[in-house]
């Protein structure tokens, strides 16, 4: 994951959570996401 910019993993994780793929992979995301400390839209989270 540390070849991911931020702004690429958070579009991937946006992009996850649109396209419905594997819960497994959409948490993969988003604990990379939570490593870095990174901010989200709140509407994202949601979904």
């Amino acid at each position: 994951m540390a070849m991911l910019t931020d702004e690429m993993l958070l579009d991937s994780y946006q992009m996850a959570i649109e396209l419905k793929l594997e819960c497994d992979f959409i948490a993969l995301l988003l604990a990379e996401i939570h490593k870095r400390k990174l901010e989200m839209n709140t509407a994202v989270v949601l979904h």
